[in-house]
C-alpha cells in the first residue's frame, strides 16, 4: 500500500502548524512534513504530533535572507557561520519533535568554491546530526523554479553524497523537480534508489495535485511499490484552491 505524508509547507499553509497537523490527520495522511517550522514552539508541535499519532518526517534548514534573494545558505562561500547556525537550529528543533530528516538547503551559487563549502557544511551537519541519529537530505531543484540553485540533478547529488562520505547523508528525490530537469523519473528512481532518504510528489508541470499532468503517477507508484519503498511519500504540491477540496487524488491511489 502506498502511504502519504502531507507537506504542510503547501497543504493547509494558511493555518497555524498545530492546526495543519490536525487537518492532515483528519484527512487520512499517515505522516506530515514541513518547510520552516521555527515560528512555532517545538513543544507545541511535539504535543500535537503525540495527540494525532503522526510523525513529522522532515523539515528544512532556514533559507537565510529571503527578501534579499536567499534560498539556502550551505553552498554560499563566506556565509559558513550562518549556514552552520541554521543547521544547529534545525537539528535542535528536529531532535525535540522526533523528526528523522533535515533538508540542508544549498542556496544560489554554482561555483567550484560553493561546491566545496557545501561539502564541508554537509560533513558538519552529518556529524552533528549523528549525535541525535538524524539524517541529512539534499534536494536537486529544477532551473525553472530555482534558477541558479547549486544542486540541480540527481547525478550531481550522488557525487556530493560520495564526496561527503557520511552514511547519514541521503537524497531527497522530488519527482516533480526530477521530471522537469531530467525527464524519466522511473529510470532515475531505479538508478539512485540506494541513495534516497525521502520521495516527494506533485504534478508536472504545474506542481498541483498528482492526479493530472505529464507524469503518470499510477506507473510511478507501481514502480515505487515494486522497489520495496515503504516510507510515506511527501505530497508537496500546491493546491488549486483550498487544500481539503484538492484531496480527491488520495482515494484514487489508495
Amino acid at each position: 500500500m502506498i502511504r502519504f505524508s502531507a507537506n504542510l509547507g503547501f497543504l493547509w499553509a494558511d493555518r497555524p502548524l498545530p492546526d495543519a497537523i490536525r487537518a492532515a490527520h483528519a484527512a487520512g495522511f499517515h505522516a506530515v512534513e514541513c518547510h520552516w517550522p521555527y515560528d512555532t514552539p517545538a513543544s507545541d508541535v511535539r504535543q500535537t504530533l503525540a495527540e494525532t499519532g503522526l510523525k513529522m518526517l522532515g523539515l528544512n534548514t532556514r533559507r537565510g535572507d529571503v527578501a534579499g534573494g536567499d534560498n539556502g545558505l550551505s553552498a554560499i562561500p563566506g556565509r559558513e557561520a550562518e549556514a552552520r547556525a541554521a543547521i544547529d537550529e534545525a537539528i535542535a528543533y528536529a531532535a525535540e519533535i522526533g523528526t528523522q530528516n533535515i533538508h540542508v538547503m544549498a542556496g544560489f551559487d554554482q561555483s567550484t568554491e560553493g561546491g566545496q563549502v557545501f561539502i564541508e557544511n554537509l560533513r558538519y551537519a552529518c556529524e552533528e546530526g549523528a549525535k541525535h541519529t538524524l539524517s541529512m537530505l539534499i534536494e536537486p531543484l529544477n532551473a525553472h523554479d530555482a534558477p541558479g540553485y547549486f544542486l540541480r540533478t540527481t547525478a550531481q547529488a550522488a557525487q556530493v553524497i560520495e564526496d561527503v562520505g557520511k552514511a547519514n547523508l541521503k537524497l531527497m528525490f522530488d519527482c516533480y523537480h526530477v521530471s522537469r530537469t531530467e525527464g524519466d523519473v522511473m529510470d532515475r528512481l531505479q538508478d539512485v534508489l540506494p541513495l534516497i532518504g525521502h520521495i516527494q510528489i506533485a504534478s508536472v508541470p504545474d506542481r498541483g495535485a498528482p492526479d493530472h499532468g505529464d507524469l503518470d503517477y499510477q506507473k510511478v507508484f507501481a514502480q515505487i511499490k515494486s522497489l520495496g519503498w515503504e516510507t510515506p511519500l511527501g505530497a508537496e504540491y500546491k493546491p488549486q484552491g483550498d487544500t481539503d477540496s484538492s484531496l480527491g487524488w488520495m482515494s484514487t491511489f489508495a
